[in-house]
């Protein structure tokens, strides 16, 4: 909206990736600050007892009992109102963006209204898995068929890239390729989030690496191992607002946690983390970038699986991690929530390094 008024009026300032990014992530930031206490406020009157603590963490979440969740509310509409005002109304990049960003937060709203109201401290008091993976299958199908409609004529339909270079048409496997992308996504940053400010931190190094991919796609001769997508200059904004709005919630999130983010901002941020990735043609680059959390994923799937092969071959299940997903078994080991959630973003920011590295020389 004022990047479209002001360009209308000559203001060739707003013309400027940078200035919308800019632009989105003040806006988001300052937003998170100065309606996070009040927002809290209201979460708190709701939900009344807040979210309940599930039975499969460590005894010491206990203390954690009647902190008010959704914080991913307040975080979806400030990146939702910095987004709108500040990018280019006619472009589909920064649409479809927003809308895997929605999507994605509705599952995740009527995700945590289900435990809020339930008040189950069961680890299945939330939607049925079966239902949650059918219904991102859905979103994933709209998302990828609208990505593939904003790639350029010189671009394979329904193709997969890296660098450079571009595969042969994947057909209808694009499809489930993003569905990898997208769902795994949203399930990494969802199981990521399990400790005070952790999935904030972690996620802040690869909006970094999503944003030097977006420079390198909108600027001839920056980056010439990234493929050139003009349409893409329409996330500038949008991955300003995510950035200010994740960093604004790290205020209030950071330990001890004034309010949870909840899965309506976990899956919102993730399916919108996959979806960018596919608009850009970097989806192995954030795959490596994302390292940390795609091990928190790898981590709970690993348990689960050595578990239920060995309980059926012994009659007893067997256990890889003293506690999954891998932040709870540092957490069982003795580790200090503080050092997991610091030396993870350590290693986050590693990844993210590689992925510049990758992004830079593939």
């Amino acid at each position: 909206m004022l990047t479209d008024f002001f360009l209308e009026k000559g203001v060739s300032f707003f013309a400027s990736g940078w200035t919308q990014f800019a632009g989105g992530f003040g806006l988001a930031f300052l937003i998170m600050l100065v309606f996070g206490r009040p927002f809290i406020r209201a979460m708190h009157a709701w939900q009344k007892k807040g979210q309940p603590i599930s039975e499969n963490v460590p005894q010491s979440h206990r203390a954690k009992a009647g902190t008010p969740t959704m914080g991913g509310i307040l975080l979806v509409l400030a990146i939702l109102i910095s987004s709108v005002l500040f990018m280019p109304m006619s472009n589909p990049t920064g649409w479809i963006a927003l809308l895997a960003l929605v999507m994605f937060s509705i599952l995740g709203f009527v995700d945590d209204y289900k435990k809020v109201s339930s008040q189950s401290v069961k680890a299945s008091n939330g939607l049925k898995p079966s239902t949650r993976l059918f219904v991102e299958a859905v979103f994933v199908v709209v998302l990828a068929y609208l990505i593939n409609k904003t790639m350029p004529a010189y671009v394979p339909d329904l193709s997969l890239a890296f660098g450079s270079w571009i595969a042969w048409p994947l057909g209808l496997f694009y499809y489930i390729f993003a569905y990898f992308v997208i769902c795994g996504s949203a399930n990494a940053t969802n199981i990521t989030d399990g400790l005070d400010g952790m999935l904030s931190k972690l996620y802040m190094p690869v909006l970094v690496v999503l944003v030097v991919a977006l420079y390198g796609a909108t600027r001839i001769g920056f980056m010439d191992t990234v493929v050139f997508l003009p349409e893409a200059s329409g996330l500038y904004a949008v991955l300003g607002a995510a950035f200010g709005a994740v960093l604004g919630f790290l205020w209030f999130n950071a330990k001890p946690a004034s309010i949870f983010m909840g899965d309506v901002g976990s899956l919102a941020l993730g399916g919108f983390m996959g979806t960018v990735a596919m608009l850009l043609k970097s989806e192995i680059i954030m795959g490596v970038a994302a390292g940390m959390m795609v091990l928190i994923l790898l981590s709970s799937f690993v348990q689960t699986m050595v578990f239920k092969i060995t309980r059926i071959a012994t009659g007893t299940g067997r256990r890889v991690f003293l506690r999954a997903p891998l932040h709870h078994h540092f957490e069982e080991l003795g580790w200090v929530e503080t050092k997991i959630v610091d030396r993870f973003f350590i290693l986050s920011v590693m990844f993210a390094g590689l992925a510049l590295v990758i992004l830079k020389f593939a």
